[in-house]
């Protein structure tokens, strides 16, 4: 090699396992091979090897190498017996691929690089020292952190997937460090996957300040004792020889003896016959097709290779050695919080794959074993009762040779904080590659269902015969839910993963079909199972009243007969897998894949935390404040009776409206369908805003006594009786535009613009020795507004850090900033954020309380200010027209079928609507991008279990945080959520976050 030449040094360990967890599984016609990592391997590389010029590397290279691992044991092992000992077997239907891909790798002309006792990465490492000593550039295909050490002015990594080049500003970037410095940065905070130890406590964030601090690894640990943490200070002493193990472990062994010289890595060109001989044995019509075409090769006179396949134990012979990847993980890139599963679809949506049966695109492969599931008729006569262990057994290494399983649990309570479990059920496909296959197996496993009799328990019940112990079933249950290889598809899992939660069961490597269901179809009707069933499946599922009872007869489910029990929880296991089949192809057809990956299912296990953290409550607070909104009320009550001229029952609307339209006759007033005068809020406050003093005191009465009966009154009836605390639940899929909603009870709903609002979140409080933490995004909103409108006055205004509202004013109505009277900016204000949800004249009229010819006025004049907010209003309604749906920043759509609505008032709510949900949609995407990648940031900073995410309330997260812990936290949690639109989206308009800490949540708010 010399001064000119490029190296391409493929990571072909990790590309296995990328190509094998994002694709769905694929088999070779002719014997059932699983074949799906071979398949995106070779498309992989394909691109690589005809696109390198096209994407982010910019380059074609002269020299390529693909470098494996050879086996599991290496000399790293003889310095620590225990690396890597913490990695399971890999799946059983990747066993035989691995052989295939080294097979594929030589099909393609490329040097296949191996070396028993190293590990790939050493191979690498010496490689691209040898090609950068000789004057050459060196681009590492891959994206793991690992190898980000040997990044210089002349070797760079390139990430094949997101087609990004990592250089050594987005490593100090990610890392806070340079790549020089990354060897003592993973020395100190250690690998999990790797079992390497590190420092416990440390994390990357920590560790870069130390390293900016010290300089070094070496100086850090001769310099400890002036580390002013003391509890850091402590763990860095107590383990120097830990970190100085680690460093040995994760140093890269940049003389590795290698069997090929670089002038041997010179990129020959492509034999096209043998690549093709070796893509029609694997059965890939489709990238036959296109190397042939670019090889000008005749395909049709090309026999199929006879390439020999080692399965099993077999298959880790000379060709793979023992081991081989034994137990590698998933890419880091992917989610951490749900394993990519072998049913995932993130790579068919951006890599056209072949390999299924005769031949077909995943896509149509995906969609004929959708229609036979669609089709198939539901049969309740197959489900079966599982009453022992051995059973239990069979269907779980069922389930694990499928790879994937439906599962659902069947409680006493919705509320799974205090749910017992009284069984579960499973649901398992025969033949998961064989597209015409439409067998369903389904069962119920019983636990614990009573009967009347005998005390055994202490409520005088005992259990019904013939059902296996949970003490028995539990463990194996955990050794399915927590195997990531192995899929779980569940209807609303976070309910699910709550309940086993609480039994000491994390499930890993899950889908959620009602979360595919949200992301395809959001606003075109609800996404319950039985709703999803009838639409999809035209099946209407067995109801929970028909089994259970309802009104007084209505009984828990342990109470249920297990025969009655066994058809319903069967079929819902069997619904829901048959709803995976069909929603799954929908998700990439739709290009949707990666909103349902990125910004719904790794929130699952986030939300379902901090439902289970809950938060404390001050109850004395609580009762204090009744009595005080009671009083309050009572005094309105005595101004009504007072302007109404007689006492009347204030909660009824047929006697307000007989009073107000009738008896006193206002203006404006409409009947509802039952003939009755209609006192809605929005009728109320119109009539207030004319001037009416009795509509206005009903209004203040009611905020008053809904305060009291929803939050004083009741939130006490919510404390745990175990945690003593709060427990809300949170709805992922219940709002068009991706807001969560929160019930039992609802805490995003409490007003905080009233003094009464912001008193009750003084009942809200920090557990002893804590701060509550309240992160909040400023205006978030308007900045979206300004990001996706692209207004230059709104954007250069956040950019500034100037009052948006007082430059709006100014803008508007003329008035310099300085010294604007509050009136003035409070008019700005409320045209701003009415712009936002559509508002009309009328609307602003009686919200600033002035003319409707005035506020028309405001209006006008605030378009003609910033004209790119009408054009976006504009182009918005015209793409919703045209597609029935809007889109967030992040690919999120929003449907409002009723656009096209010959009702004008049906139609103007919907313009509206669609008008905002790009710019609410988007604000919620952001928040869930934070609330994601907050646990890892926290766990990162030795933080895990001293910063807990509590709550999310809107565009407000809320955290309970040791007292010595704040100073750390508040920086660290207002940089992950100001940069939670990164790297994604280069936002035009900077997020803002504020963040404060006190004893209770007003007061951190």
């Amino acid at each position: 090699m010399k001064k000119g030449d490029h190296l391409f040094l493929v990571d072909g360990s990790g590309f296995i396992f990328r190509a094998f967890h994002a694709i769905p599984p694929l088999s070779r016609k002719s014997d059932g091979l699983p074949v799906n990592a071979v398949s995106g391997f070779c498309n992989m590389l394909w691109k690589l090897l005809t696109d390198a010029r096209d994407t982010s590397v910019g380059v074609t290279p002269t020299h390529f190498a693909v470098i494996f691992d050879y086996s599991s044991k290496t000399f790293r092992n003889a310095l620590y017996d225990q690396y890597k000992a913490n990695r399971s077997a890999p799946p059983e239907d990747l066993i035989p691929q691995f052989g295939l891909i080294r097979h594929a790798t030589r099909a393609f002309n490329l040097p296949c690089i191996e070396k028993e006792g190293f590990e790939a990465d050493d191979i690498i490492a010496t490689y691209a020292r040898l090609a950068e000593a000789t004057g050459a550039d060196v681009t590492i295909i891959s994206s793991d952190k690992d190898l980000m050490q040997l990044v210089t002015a002349n070797v760079s990594m390139y990430d094949s997937m997101k087609d990004k080049q990592i250089s050594i500003p987005e490593v100090i970037e990610k890392w806070g460090v340079p790549p020089e410095k990354m060897i003592d940065m993973q020395a100190m905070t250690g690998d999990s996957t790797d079992n390497v130890p590190g420092i416990p406590g440390i994390g990357p964030k920590t560790a870069a300040q130390l390293l900016a601090e010290f300089g070094d690894l070496d100086t850090l640990l001769a310099r400890a004792g002036e580390i002013k943490q003391v509890k850091r200070r402590e763990n860095i002493i107590a383990h120097a020889d830990l970190a100085r193990l680690s460093r040995q472990l994760v140093t890269l062994k940049i003389d590795t003896p290698v069997d090929m010289d670089l002038d041997s890595l010179h990129l020959e060109p492509q034999d096209g016959p043998r690549l093709i001989a070796f893509l029609k044995a694997m059965e890939f019509t489709s990238l036959t097709r296109r190397v042939a075409a670019a090889t000008e090769t005749d395909a049709e006179i090309v026999e199929p290779a006879d390439v020999p396949v080692e399965w099993g134990a077999a298959a880790r012979g000379p060709d793979l050695d023992k081991g081989e990847l034994a137990g590698s993980t998933a890419p880091s890139d992917l989610s951490s919080t749900s394993a990519p599963s072998r049913g995932s679809a993130a790579a068919a949506a951006t890599v056209l794959i072949d390999g299924n049966p005769a031949g077909r695109t995943p896509q149509v492969h995906a969609q004929a074993r959708a229609e036979s599931f669609a089709t198939a008729k539901i049969d309740h006569a197959g489900y079966v009762a599982i009453r022992d262990v051995a059973t239990l057994d069979a269907w779980i290494a069922k389930a694990r040779e499928a790879g994937l399983v439906a599962f659902d649990t069947e409680t006493t309570s919705l509320d799974a904080m205090q749910a017992e479990l009284v069984g579960f059920s499973l649901a398992i496909a025969d033949n998961a590659n064989d597209p015409s296959a439409k067998t369903i197996r389904a069962a119920y496993v019983p636990l614990l269902h009573k009967t009347g009799g005998d005390d055994l328990f202490s409520d005088g019940v005992k259990l019904a015969a013939n059902q296996i112990p949970m003490d028995e079933a539990l463990p194996r249950l955990k050794s399915l839910l927590e195997d990531p290889a192995v899929l779980k598809i569940a209807q609303n899992l976070k309910y699910d993963y709550l309940v086993m939660k609480r039994h000491g069961v994390t499930i890993q490597g899950f889908d959620d079909t009602m979360l595919m269901s949200y992301v395809v179809d959001a606003g075109n009707g609800t996404h319950g199972m039985d709703a999803l069933s009838e639409r999809w499946l035209g099946h209407q599922p067995i109801s929970y009243k028909s089994v259970a009872g309802s009104g007084k007869s209505a009984q828990t489910f342990d109470y249920v007969d297990i025969d009655k029990a066994t058809a319903y929880a069967a079929e819902d296991a069997d619904v829901t897998l048959r709803l995976w089949h069909v929603l799954k192809p929908r998700l990439v057809a739709k290009g949707l894949v990666s909103v349902y990956e990125r910004l719904e299912r790794p929130l699952v296990p986030v939300l379902a935390r901090m439902e289970e953290r809950g938060i404390t409550v001050d109850r004395q607070i609580l009762s204090r404040l009744s009595g005080e909104l009671a009083q309050g009320a009572a005094a309105h009550e005595h101004d009504i009776y007072a302007l109404a001229g007689e006492t009347f029952n204030i909660g009824s609307p047929k006697q307000l409206g007989d009073i107000l339209f009738g008896r006193m006759g206002l203006a404006g007033g409409s009947k509802t369908k039952t003939g009755q005068w209609s006192t809605s809020a929005q009728v109320l406050e119109d009539l207030a805003a004319e001037g009416h003093p009795l509509p206005r005191k009903i209004v203040d009465w009611r905020q008053l006594t809904k305060l009291k009966s929803t939050y004083t009154d009741a939130l006490p009836g919510f404390v745990h009786p175990e945690t003593r605390r709060v427990h809300t639940s949170y709805a992922l899929a219940a709002t068009t535009t991706g807001r969560l909603s929160s019930s039992d009870p609802n805490l995003q709903n409490i007003p905080v613009r009233t003094a009464e609002g912001r008193k009750i979140r003084t009942a809200f409080v920090s557990t002893p020795g804590h701060k509550l933490v309240s992160a909040d995004y400023s205006q978030i909103e308007l900045r979206v507004l300004a990001h996706v409108a692209d207004i230059p006055q709104l954007r250069q205004a956040f950019a500034d850090g100037i009052d948006i509202h007082a430059m709006t004013a100014s803008e508007i109505f003329g008035v310099p900033v300085e010294g604007m009277p509050s009136e003035i900016r409070r008019r700005a204000k409320a045209i701003n954020f009415g712009i936002i949800y559509g508002i009309s004249a009328f609307g602003l009229a009686n919200q600033l309380s002035i003319e409707r010819s005035e506020a028309g006025d405001y209006i006008k004049k605030y378009f003609e200010r910033f004209p790119g907010i009408r054009d976006y209003m504009d182009a918005t309604k015209a793409f919703a027209r045209e597609n029935g749906y809007v889109e967030t920043i992040f690919g999120r759509r929003a449907h409002y079928p009723d656009i096209r609505s010959s009702n004008p008032s049906m139609r103007a709510f919907n313009e509206r609507a669609a008008i905002n949900a790009p710019i609410q949609g988007s604000a919620a995407d952001v928040i869930r991008r934070a609330m994601i990648r907050m646990e890892p940031a926290l766990r990162d900073a030795g933080l895990a279990d001293r910063a807990r995410m509590l709550l999310q309330v809107h565009d407000e997260l809320i955290f309970e945080v040791e007292d010595a812990d704040v100073e750390q936290t508040i920086p660290l949690v207002v940089s992950i959520m100001e940069n939670a639109a990164m790297p994604a989206l280069d936002m035009r308009v900077p997020l803002k976050v504020d963040a404060r800490a006190a004893q209770n949540w007003d007061e951190a708010h």
